[in-house]
């Protein structure tokens, strides 16, 4: 029995306020150590998990696509750990276990992989597109596996035929019984709708523009599931009396917001949910809003701790303060981790509002959010999204935002500017 994981949690702020002020930010650093005691070995992943491989099989998916949907499956299934449970289900507008045939799952080892790699070969492209019924029997299967990590790689090439509310209501039904990260082939998918998957069950999306690479894709997107060790863990936030939380986001490794996937958890205290975890580090911002004090008040604004969903054992713990002040040297010195992601917020911001004027033919509007957002990568240095910016348009000066709409832009480089436009790098000198 090994011990269980162990966390840090660490607070980056500028607790100083004006006289009156209300307003307290801070960066939250959770990182599960990959070494507490002098080692250098990560945690043990535990045994117990469950990896679900969903392939949409859709009539569009033929051809080139669904030889590479089968070989980057088989190449999934081969970084599987023995002794995990996994499934591959086949996806149209009905959902299919193709391996194992029968309900249940099967438990990784060597013949259960070649079993599961000759039987994907058997994937053909016939049918529509619901993902909202992929999502309903990868439920089904997750609640048949109570504890460990539960998680899955959605692949599809489309846009989903079903209602609206029939896809809402199956995935609001998947929220917290699996993880999911989605990928699109192509581009003939809706990047707010596998984001809206994504989102909503803490994994990741992303475009892969060739079919070719989905195998190098997936092989990566496991080999990092298989190095997950903690199903679940939750940010708690306790706050004082008549304090207000205003937001609570993640924004490294990518920008997410958490504020509404808050469950009160006692009082004046709240949990959110943080995913699994492995040997890793992110960061969260939050920002509460206090009852105004006098110059001298000193207050304990936050309380963050992390904990495992319904329990009370706290794993690591980390504390905001609030200390108000009337030398201005010290209330107006802003913490670089907030500054830095208040920036990055706003840039996959603007470059969301910008690429949406762009579809809308609002060029004027486009060009003024594209060119926040390069002024902003500029100056944070996130390089990634500035050259994806400049496959849409022409840069003037960076420093100004000074743009210019490219014409002949792709529909691929539009797509993967969307998709990656949450993805963020770490404060610059920071962890």
């Amino acid at each position: 029995m090994t011990d269980p994981p162990e966390f840090t949690v660490t607070v980056d702020q500028n607790s100083y306020l004006p006289a009156g002020g209300s307003q307290v930010d801070a960066i939250v650093t959770v990182t599960m150590n990959r070494d507490v005691t002098g080692g250098a070995t990560a945690p043990a992943p535990t045994a117990d998990g469950l990896e679900m491989i969903i392939v949409d099989c859709s009539t569009s998916m033929h051809g080139d696509k669904m030889v590479s949907a089968r070989r980057a499956t088989a190449a999934a299934i081969a970084e599987l750990r023995d002794g995990v449970s996994f499934t591959v289900i086949a996806g149209t507008d009905q959902a299919e276990q193709l391996y194992p045939s029968l309900a249940g799952t099967a438990i990784a080892d060597a013949g259960t992989r070649a079993e599961a790699t000759a039987r994907v070969q058997r994937l053909e492209a016939n049918g529509r597109t619901g993902i909202g019924a992929w999502l309903t029997l990868a439920s089904q299967i997750a609640d048949a596996h109570p504890g460990g990590v539960k998680h899955a790689i959605l692949l599809t090439d489309g846009q989903n035929g079903e209602h609206p509310t029939q896809f809402a209501i199956a995935l609001d039904a998947s929220v917290g019984r699996f993880t999911c990260d989605c990928r699109g082939v192509g581009t003939d998918w809706k990047v707010d709708e596998l984001r809206a998957v994504s989102s909503a069950l803490l994994g990741t999306v992303d475009i892969v523009a060739d079919p070719s690479d989905l195998a190098a894709d997936f092989r990566v997107i496991m080999g990092a599931a298989m190095g997950k060790v903690l199903a679940d863990v939750a940010l708690r936030l306790w706050t004082p009396r008549d304090a207000t939380v205003r937001f609570v986001n993640q924004v490294a490794p990518a920008v997410e917001d958490l504020t509404t996937r808050r469950t009160e958890s006692g009082t004046q205290r709240g949990d959110y949910p943080l995913g699994s975890w492995g040997a890793e580090s992110r960061d969260y911002h939050v920002e509460v809003q206090v009852t105004p004090g006098g110059v001298g008040d000193e207050i304990l604004a936050g309380r963050v701790s992390l904990v495992r969903p319904g329990s009370d054992d706290v794993l690591a713990q980390g504390l905001i303060r609030a200390i108000w002040t009337d030398d201005t040297t010290l209330s107006t010195r802003i913490s670089r981790g907030v500054a830095h992601y208040t920036g990055q917020a706003e840039l996959a911001e603007a470059i969301q509002d910008g690429l949406a004027a762009r579809k809308a033919g609002d060029e004027p509007t486009a060009t003024a959010r594209l060119g926040r957002a390069v002024a902003l990568a500029a100056d944070s240095g996130n390089d990634d999204t500035a050259r994806l910016l400049e496959r849409v348009v022409d840069v003037i000066d960076a420093p100004s935002g000074t743009v210019r709409l490219r014409a002949g832009v792709t529909v691929v480089d539009e797509m993967t500017l969307d998709t990656r436009s949450t993805k963020t790098i770490r404060v610059r000198g920071g962890s």
